[in-house]
């Protein structure tokens, strides 16, 4: 993975962030969750195909707009529609929601603790430099973009 001079400059893919510390937490896991088989299934598989389809949707509209996905290549265009009209995140979010849908399937309370850490770890290390980047490169119509829509929800 080579970081573009002219990018956020993320050094590590927010993908096998996210999916190590799964493994992890599914490997370390302990006492199951306490909801019962059918809810921890029925919620965890909704989890994972709706986070499923936020970050298909996302990345299809990167690819629409003709700019990258990935946080260490440039960016060319800032993306406001579709589900970028409710979350600045949505492929963070889509993420988040997946593991902890697969979290919930697998039963595991120790995984779906993990999914704090993790999140905080992208909030600070890769959002954050990737808000700083977008201001800087497009200015004031990211401004409004970010004074409009949320972060996460």
């Amino acid at each position: 993975m080579k970081v573009e001079r002219d990018s956020p400059g993320v050094k590590f893919p927010p993908p096998l962030v996210f999916l190590g510390v799964l493994l992890i937490g599914l490997a370390l896991d302990g006492p199951g969750l306490p909801f019962g088989n059918y809810l921890e299934n029925m919620f965890g598989w909704i989890g994972i195909v709706a986070g499923m389809a936020i970050i298909l949707t996302a990345i299809g509209l990167f690819r629409r707009a003709g700019t990258n996905a990935e946080p260490w290549k440039t960016s060319t265009s800032i993306v406001t529609d579709g589900v970028y009209r409710w979350t600045r995140n949505p492929m963070y979010l889509g993420m988040a929601l997946t593991y902890a849908g697969i979290a919930l399937v697998c039963d595991s309370l120790v995984a779906l603790i993990l999914l704090v850490p993790v999140v905080f770890v992208i909030q600070r290390q890769v959002i954050e430099a990737e808000e700083a980047y977008m201001e800087a490169r497009f200015g004031e119509p990211y401004r409004a973009y970010k004074a409009s829509v949320r972060r996460w929800f």
